[in-house]
């Protein structure tokens, strides 16, 4: 793939969060819990995602890649159901550029570690000037849109 490509889906990828959140939220207004809600849209994304690998045929690994496997690795969606269920609690109440300016300096943050580390499997990317700086900056943006 382009790296055009990789940026694209990056960007959509944000996009498609807030667009969730307001999803969610509705299902939450509807259906009266934010956990029922968080529930219901990884119920849907998992459909989803058994349909994907049984129409692109996609093979299953083998017990023995699974067994090499790190057992923190498996607690991703712990994490994800973690963030669908917090933010259809607080996205309604900050509003979706808060909520999202939030969220966004919270994986900078984080990146900015885990890149410096190279924890969990990434390439070590050490801090920098420039890098430290864009936190900065971010986090200064976070302000004036909280404000």
């Amino acid at each position: 793939m382009q790296q055009g490509v990789y940026y694209f889906l990056g960007l959509a990828v944000g996009m498609g969060l807030i667009v969730q959140v307001g999803m969610n939220s509705t299902l939450r207004s509807h259906l009266g819990s934010p956990i029922v809600a968080a529930l219901v849209s990884f119920l849907v994304g998992s459909a989803a995602l058994a349909a994907y690998v049984i129409l692109l045929r996609t093979p299953l690994p083998a017990r023995a890649q699974v067994a090499l496997v790190p057992a923190w690795a498996w607690l991703g969606g712990l994490l994800g159901a973690f963030y669908v269920a917090s933010s259809v609690i607080v996205g309604p109440r900050l509003g979706a550029a808060t909520l999202l300016a939030l969220v966004v300096l919270g994986q900078l943050v984080t990146s900015l570690l885990v890149d410096h580390y190279g924890w969990l499997g990434f390439p070590p990317h050490p801090l920098s000037l420039a890098r430290v700086a864009g936190g900065i900056l971010l986090f200064a943006g976070v302000l004036l849109i909280t404000r």
